[in-house]
């Protein structure tokens, strides 16, 4: 499994993310490559999501949403 986490430039929720996806792999016992991401607005455009953080799973967005704008 991939996981890949984009992060805008100023979001404060890295750390709580990455412990709550260690606890969640390690509860499930599952083996997955975790990246994460630091990214401009730009970037964020170019890539087509919408929130920080962003959370794709196998290259599939967990909580796609109907938004302009990353933020």
């Amino acid at each position: 499994m991939e996981i890949d986490c984009y992060l805008s430039i100023g979001c404060a929720s890295e750390d709580v993310l990455r412990e709550n996806i260690n606890q969640s792999l390690t509860l499930e016992a599952i083996d997955a490559e975790v990246t994460f991401y630091r990214i401009t607005d730009y970037e964020a455009e170019e890539l087509g999501l919408k929130g920080s953080p962003s959370i794709l799973i196998n290259g599939r967005d967990i909580q796609p949403m109907n938004m302009q704008g990353f933020s």
